[in-house]
């Protein structure tokens, strides 16, 4: 199955660590918010549901084996996470 673009960009940035990273960590770098952004700015619902389809993308990740989880989320820490191999499709 072909990545969509924002799943290819999101990957490569998972692949580029040598060590697992928690996925949402990359979120801000993919999805900068403007300058003065909060709940009052008239970009902030946009800019919100962009965030959340981030999170979409990376469960896509996940069903399609791109990515595996090495350490389980607790109540106090993120799920690490890592791709499968180092050769995924390009």
């Amino acid at each position: 199955m072909p990545l969509s673009t924002d799943a290819r960009a999101l990957l490569t940035l998972i692949s580029a660590s040598l060590d697992p990273v928690v996925m949402s960590d990359f979120f801000e770098d993919l999805n900068p918010a403007e300058p003065g952004m909060n709940e009052g700015h008239p970009g902030h619902e946009a800019w919100l549901r962009r965030k959340i389809d981030w999170h979409r993308v990376s469960v896509k990740l996940w069903e399609q084996n791109l990515v595996r989880v090495v350490i389980p989320a607790t109540a106090s820490a993120a799920t690490w996470w890592k791709p499968p191999r180092r050769d995924w499709p390009h």
